[in-house]
Parts: C-alpha cells; structure tokens; sequence
C-alpha cells in the first residue's frame, strides 16, 4: 500500500438571494481545516467566479474543467452548503468533471437568533435539492452524521475521518493487481472464485506456478547480503524455537523470491499456494513471509484465498492497519456468541500486539515434518475492538457478494497452537446461519477497531457490491 498524501476536490455553493459572505467566510474554514487534518484540496481559485465560490452553470463550468484538470490528484469532492447553495451549480461541477470518485455532502446550521434576511442559510432545505440532483444524474454519495452541522463541530471532523477512509477503499480497490502464488491446494474447493467478475471491477489477477517461485528461491544463496539480512528481519520479528539456523535462512530466500516477483510484476497484494507443495519441494512453510508483507500493509492470504487477500486489503485501507486472514474455526463451549478464530498463522505481528513465536506448523508438521514446515507465525491475539469482512464472487448469480460486522476479540484464554482470536459477535448464530445459506467460505478477514460504517459505504454505495451488514 503506497502512503501517499489524500487530495479532495472542495466546492463551496452559495446561491445569489442569500449573503455570499457567509460562503466566503465558509471556504477559509473549511480549507484551513482540511489542511490542519493533512489532507490536500484542489478548489477553483477565488477571483474565477464573482463571489469566489460555486453558483450557476458558467461558475460550474470552470470548476469542472479545474477538476478534471487536477484529476489524478483528487480522491473524492466535498461538496459545502454554508447557504441554501445554488443545486445545478454543484451537479454540472461533478457531472461535467467527468470523475467517478466518492461526493461528501455537508450543510450548515443556522443559528435561532440569526435567520434573518441577511443572516439565514437555509442550508437544510438546499441539502435536499442537491441531494435529489444528484439522485436524477446517478451521482453516488456520503450524508454527514447529522443533517446539518457547524462547520466548527467534532462531527464534521469525523465525517472527514471517515470520508477520507471510504475514498481509500475505492480507490484501493480500483486498478488492484492481486498475485496468485500457486494452485489452489486440492482439498480446498471452497476458495474457488471468479477472475471475470473481479476484473469487471478493475481487479485483476495476476498468476505464477509455485515452481518458478521454488526455483528463484533456489537460485539465491545463503550468503547473499539480501538473504543475511532478511535472516535477522525474521529473527527479530519473533523468537525463533527452531535450532538450525539453515531453515530460517531458506526462509528468508523465499520470502525475497515471493518479493522479487511481486515487485517485477507490480502486485499490490497475493494469496498464496501455502501448503503443501512448498514444503514438500522446498522445505518451508509461507506463513512469516506472508506475516511480514502483511505488517507493511500488503496483505497475503493463505490457500491461493483471492477473494480473502482482497477482504484484506480493504480493511486494512479502511483502518490503515494490519489485517488479518481467520477461519471461523471452532465453538467456545456453550457460549453462542463466541466463536474461537485460527490460523497456522501467517497474522502480522501488530495484529496480535502480543509477543510472537515463529516455529513449524503444527498440524501440518505432524505429516511433513517440523524442520520441511519452519515459518509458522504463532501467539494469542490481544483483546480489544475488531471488524470483520468477507467477499465472494457468486458465479451463478454473476454478482460479488460480501458481509460485515464489529465484535470483540477478548482475553479469554484457549488451548489450541497457532494463531488464536477469541471473538465475541453479538447474534453470531443469526450471522453463521447467514453464511451457510449464501455460501460464503470459512475464512474471514479481520482488522483491529471499528471500520464498519468505512466499509459499508465504499463496498455497498460506490463500489455497488451486494452487502450484508451484520448487528
């Protein structure tokens, strides 16, 4: 995930029968504020117009030919209301632009003791035009908390927050390239997905043989300065149980050759074919490797899972944080709102905030062996708040399909290796007979804190996805 600098396209509306000072005085604000938070605007400049802000058609003209001038730059477009605003002035800006990025739409309180003639907004009443033009021309957008609000409120800077993490979604998602490392191991028919309808969406899906992954990793030596220092990156990531040196370097050559290719191909994100073949044929597991693109926010997901590693990485844009790939994996006794999440694990080590073990796989070690399955990432994961998401493409009703949801992840201790989660989600039973009957995988995504309203608008609003949010 490249950290770049978020730009939003701003338009301040005000409409001639009401005080354009109070528009004028709006545009500082709003500027100021934005720049305050980091954040980068692109707005027509003031002397362009006769009030230096948006109103009427030939006022839109020149702001949608300054965003489309500007476009490669702009994320999304706050649209502000400091007055009624004048509606065509607002949509023709969007429409005429020609960009197809997330809209926040804010308005801005009157006072009681200031609605007269001079000093009314009237702002609540243009929210409802501009909104219904924008219905009339499929303009996509985001409503504030409140209907109205001051310009000067904490709401207004949580709607920023979280507008600035929709238009990261989007935009992650748009022109993704996903890296496919390896087939699909054979008892995992469940992870099947469909590049076609992913690629409708502009994601597309990049392929290699898990061969030509072995092989480069053959060809690097263990003396090679990028391997010497990938071997003390792993041994500093967590405490190494396994007591040849040998495997932790075998490791580190096949998490460069895994990086060397994702970087020749520009792959933004992989899953990756995690058993059996590379251990039977190169002797390792994947797991670290994928730990530790993952702590750099390019998550990989095991069992060649595609539509995981993309659940993935739109959580982790939404939070701008580590994810993680679970199974819903067992039963916490009779308690029917907790459920016990695994994996081998291959979770980021931020993600557990706990201290973390890297040894051999332990289910899979019984079969192949612990020194031919060294990379096992292993630890409890820390209690706090979590949201959880899942994509899959429906083949047979030509759609992607996804849910989501908040729980908890709680102390409760378990007795099981690997990476554990005890979750708390409040109606999980309703949530799992849900996912049974629409065939959703058992893996699941899931990152730390509360993104939920983030993934809601980017995946069901812009993105158009079919959406189960779950309470």
């Amino acid at each position: 995930m490249k950290q770049t600098k978020q730009t939003f396209g701003v338009i301040i509306a005000t409409r001639n029968i009401f005080n354009s000072k109070l528009a004028t005085e709006a545009r500082a604000k709003v500027l100021h504020k934005l720049d305050k938070m980091g954040f980068g605007t692109v707005i027509l400049p003031a002397e362009e117009t006769p009030t230096g802000n948006i109103e009427g058609y030939a006022d839109a003209v020149k702001c949608a030919k300054y965003f489309k001038d500007h476009a490669d730059v702009i994320e999304g477009i706050v649209v502000v209301l400091p007055n009624f605003g004048d509606e065509l002035g607002v949509v023709n800006s969007i429409k005429m632009s020609g960009l197809n990025v997330p809209v926040l739409v804010q308005a801005v309180d009157d006072d009681n003791d200031k609605v007269d003639v001079k000093s009314r907004r009237d702002a609540f009443c243009g929210k409802l035009s501009v909104c219904n033009n924008f219905y009339q021309y499929g303009i996509k957008f985001t409503d504030t908390i409140y209907h109205t609000y001051s310009l000067d409120s904490e709401e207004f800077t949580t709607d920023i927050n979280k507008f600035a993490g929709i238009c990261r979604v989007v935009k992650g998602l748009q022109g993704l390239r996903v890296g496919a490392i390896g087939t699909r191991p054979i008892g995992f028919q469940t992870m099947r997905f469909s590049e076609k309808l992913l690629q409708k969406y502009g994601i597309t899906i990049v392929p290699v043989d898990m061969s030509e992954i072995i092989a480069a990793a053959e060809k690097i030596s263990d003396t090679d300065p990028a391997v010497l220092a990938k071997v003390e990156d792993i041994q500093n990531y967590g405490t190494c149980t396994i007591a040849h040196k040998g495997k932790i370097a075998k490791q580190a050559r096949f998490g460069l050759a895994v990086e060397n290719w994702i970087q020749e191909n520009n792959i933004d994100i992989s899953a990756i074919q995690c058993w059996e073949s590379l251990e039977k044929n190169f002797g390792c597991a994947a797991c670290v490797s994928m730990s530790m693109m993952g702590e750099k926010l390019m998550p990989s997901a095991c069992e060649v899972d595609v539509a995981g590693t993309i659940s993935m990485y739109a959580l982790a844009l939404a939070a701008q944080t580590p994810s993680a790939i679970l199974d819903w994996n067992n039963n916490f006794a009779e308690d029917r709102n907790k459920v016990v999440c695994t994996h081998c694990s291959n979770y980021p080590k931020s993600f557990f905030q706990n201290e973390i073990e890297i040894g051999s796989l332990d289910v899979l070690g019984t079969v192949l062996g612990s020194e031919d399955t060294f990379g096992a990432v292993k630890g409890k994961v820390a209690a706090g708040n979590m949201t959880y998401f899942r994509i899959s493409t429906d083949d047979t009703k030509g759609l992607i399909k996804s849910y989501l949801g908040e729980g908890e992840m709680t102390d409760d201790p378990y007795g099981m290796d690997g990476g554990i989660a005890v979750c708390e989600i409040p109606n999980l039973q309703n949530l799992m007979k849900y996912m049974c009957k629409n065939g959703f995988e058992h893996h699941v995504a899931m990152v730390r804190g509360n993104v939920s309203e983030i993934l809601e608008e980017a995946i069901g609003n812009y993105l158009g996805w079919d959406l189960y949010k779950h309470e």
